[in-house]
């Protein structure tokens, strides 16, 4: 002990000597500034039959909350998702995107998805040291936006639910094959089809949107196959363009919000882009150099400028919830 007040004698005689200098100079003294800790943690690629999943944690020194992110019916890990993902951590978050579907060892085809898939990507969240097992919150685009809201409705701990051109029922799975037979659930719970909307008759002049316009007319015949989305306890923001050629993201996002309100829940928040159409949402690219349309619906330039106004709306609605 005595060593070290001898020490700190010492050091504090330099440290006058340098003001002392300084002052001859007529400089400033400037504090040595604390040094930036910024933890770099390395990425994880989770390869099994359990969880096909790439981790972006973030570079935070304290536990920080998590996202759990589901791209769409591309399947896989999406090169799309994974740029929301790694935007998602840059903000501060633990971002696990995970494949559901078409990654090696998983089923081709968008049919019998076992929803066990999005709790075990739950369960590993929350046991990491990094993560705040208490702030979880969910993003979903498109089908993914559809697994998203029946995940929270079965979690009721996920604090925020994002869904870009979300889906308000669950609906029969995607047969890529093409080859006539009739298609299954999209989902699966231990081992048996999730209930689902059976798609509504083809319409050639309004294409694949057909089948999910004219699904929605038997909606009420179906009650099992609407999503239970007042089962989840979390806000929820939701982002849609009403040109969506794919499938009417809009009006599904106003049947969720009424659903909730029905059920004493106010928590939705819906932004709603006129001229967008399925690729509505999302971290915005690099800005066209031509308007024209876009696959799906609406014009590249309104699908950029709604992916650069809802954008920063997201991050500030998940820095708020989590």
């Amino acid at each position: 002990m005595t060593l070290f007040r001898c020490a700190r004698q010492g050091l504090s005689m330099l440290a006058l000597a340098g003001i002392i200098t300084a002052c001859a100079h007529n400089k400033p003294v400037v504090p040595d500034e604390e040094p930036v800790v910024e933890i770099v943690r390395e990425d994880i690629e989770l390869r099994s039959d359990e969880l096909y999943a790439d981790y972006f944690p973030a570079r935070t020194v304290e536990p920080a909350p998590a996202i759990l992110l589901l791209g769409g019916s591309e399947g896989g890990l999406g090169t799309g998702a994974r740029r929301d993902a790694m935007a998602l951590r840059d903000e501060g978050y633990n971002v696990l995107q995970i494949s559901y579907y078409r990654a090696p060892g998983q089923k081709e085809n968008l049919e019998m998805v076992p929803l066990e898939t999005f709790d075990r990507a739950l369960d590993w969240l929350k046991q990491r040291e990094e993560v705040q097992a208490d702030k979880i919150g969910i993003y979903g685009t498109s089908k993914g936006a559809e697994a998203a809201l029946i995940v929270a409705s079965r979690h009721p701990e996920i604090e925020a639910i994002v869904a870009v051109v979300p889906s308000s029922v669950s609906w029969q799975g995607v047969n890529w094959a093409f080859d006539g037979r009739p298609p299954e659930s999209s989902w699966s719970l231990d081992g048996a089809p999730y209930p689902a909307l059976p798609y509504g008759a083809w319409d050639a002049d309004l294409g694949l949107y057909s089948l999910y316009k004219n699904g929605l007319a038997a909606r009420d015949e179906h009650p099992e196959a609407v999503i239970a989305v007042e089962k989840a306890d979390a806000p929820m923001l939701l982002i849609c363009g009403f040109a969506d050629t794919l499938w009417p993201s809009c009006e599904m996002s106003q049947q969720i919000k009424t659903r909730m309100h029905e059920a004493g829940k106010k928590g939705v928040t819906i932004l709603m882009y006129a001229d967008a159409g399925h690729f509505a949402g999302g971290m915005p690219g690099e800005a066209p150099e031509v308007d024209e349309a876009s696959e799906y619906g609406g014009t590249t330039q309104a699908n950029y400028e709604s992916q650069v106004d809802s954008w920063p709306r997201i991050l500030d609605f998940l820095d708020e919830e989590l």
